[in-house]
């Protein structure tokens, strides 16, 4: 560790016939203003899974709109008309980034919210005696809600994690299927196990049993958004808060699924998708700055070459995802070979966010405590995690000690961790 390097790319002759590409790091850190804040000098930032820093696009059009356009949108004086295209240029970029139409992508407050309203909507779909299968690997957004079905006289099934792993078997799936089975419900990644799960192959599981299927994504999209359609689930879900923009929730939900539940929205907008789910108004101006996320994958994509929309998404995250890989597996060689901790999850990067768990003997907010000594931002708990904890054996009361890094986090911020966990852990 503490060497310079860099970390590269093929990407075949699809890019300007460019066969290697190199994340530059410096340009991705110029990007985001929390990097020449003052008070955040000496400190690295490990604490992503749980936030991430913001980037300045993002900020610029909040602070435009707040300044030019906090007014009712869609109205046909200049303000309101700009306002109400902001709003629509967000939808409208973000869908096509992830592979879906521009109606199937609803915003909300939180995705914790977003799935409370779908999961009500599917109360009401459901009959008594159908099933919903569920995990144990998930945050609690997205096992909770689906639970409480059972209060409804819905059969609740729970796909059950390795108690070593943290690992999901796709056939223990296979057993849990049958002609009951309405939906099923997993995350892309788990915000303590970290490991990637095959999206595509659990969505056909299902869809050949004739079920729907729920993505949490919330862990995984900060590491590059996913071609929602090309995985082919029903619903996938996400925050903005956590990819570098403001705090909302973004639903995308594919519209053969999405218009067959019942309207959660007023009674007049029944008819549009991307309002049927949103009970409340939006937040104007945080949607609106959420095109601000696309403006920063689109210059990501073309200060590395690429180009825009759909194909700026794919680039930046095999750019994202061969940074992170690079930095989080020696990270995990140290993790796996020291004694005092046990590490969650998979112990190869490949297959792998870089959300890293681990337990120690004392809790894990006095570990994060200690750290904090040495300008390492990171934090203890259980975070909302407590079925995987407990399925592992690890007491959620103690917790976990989380390290979580994106694709603005350097080599040398890396090396700085180590060497702080070497002193306290």
């Amino acid at each position: 560790m503490g060497q310079p390097f860099s970390i590269c790319i093929d990407l075949g002759s699809d890019w300007r016939n460019t066969a290697r590409m190199t994340l530059d790091i410096a340009w991705v850190r110029a990007q985001f203003p929390a990097f020449a804040e003052g008070s955040l000098q000496g400190q690295a930032f490990f604490e992503n899974a749980g936030g991430s820093y913001t980037c300045a696009p993002v900020i610029d059009r909040l602070t435009r709109f707040y300044h030019q356009r906090k007014v009712q949108p869609y109205a046909p004086y200049e303000a309101s008309r700009l306002g109400g295209a902001e709003l629509d240029e967000a939808r409208a970029r973000l869908a096509e980034m992830l592979g879906v139409t521009t109606h199937e992508v609803s915003f909300g407050p939180s995705t914790s919210q977003n799935t409370y309203v779908l999961a009500n909507a599917v109360r009401r779909w459901m009959k008594p005696g159908e099933a919903i299968i569920v995990t144990n690997q998930d945050h609690e957004a997205n096992s909770g809600p689906w639970r409480r079905l059972a209060e409804e006289g819905i059969e609740v099934r729970e796909w059950r994690i390795d108690p070593e792993t943290g690992h999901l078997d796709t056939e223990k799936l296979s057993d849990l299927l049958d002609d009951n089975v309405r939906l099923v419900c997993f995350p892309h990644c788990s915000n303590v196990v970290g490991e990637i799960n095959d999206v595509a192959a659990i969505t056909a599981l299902a869809h050949a049993a004739g079920a729907f299927v729920v993505v949490d994504g919330v862990s995984y999209a900060p590491h590059g958004f996913a071609d929602v359609g090309d995985l082919g689930c029903d619903v996938y879900l996400f925050s903005a808060y956590k990819t570098y923009g403001p705090h909302q929730g973004i639903m995308v939900i594919r519209e053969g699924f999405g218009m067959d539940l019942p309207n959660q929205g007023h009674h007049f907008n029944a008819g549009s998708l991307y309002k049927r789910f949103t009970p409340a108004g939006p937040d104007h101006a945080q949607v609106a700055a959420c095109a601000g996320m696309a403006d920063y994958i689109e210059a990501l994509s073309e200060h590395h070459g690429g180009g825009a929309g759909a194909d700026a998404a794919r680039l930046s995250h095999d750019l994202m995802r061969a940074h992170e890989e690079a930095l989080m597996q020696p990270l995990l060689d140290y993790l796996a070979a020291k004694n005092s901790v046990r590490l969650l999850g998979p112990h190869s990067a490949k297959n792998r966010a870089p959300t890293i768990a681990v337990e120690l003997a004392e809790g894990g907010e006095g570990a994060a405590a200690r750290l904090a000594k040495h300008g390492i931002m990171t934090g203890g708990g259980d975070f909302y995690a407590q079925r995987p904890l407990i399925a592992m054996g690890v007491d959620p009361e103690k917790g976990v000690l989380r390290l979580s890094f994106v694709h603005y986090t350097s080599a040398e911020e890396v090396d700085k961790l180590i060497t702080a966990l070497d002193h306290e852990v």
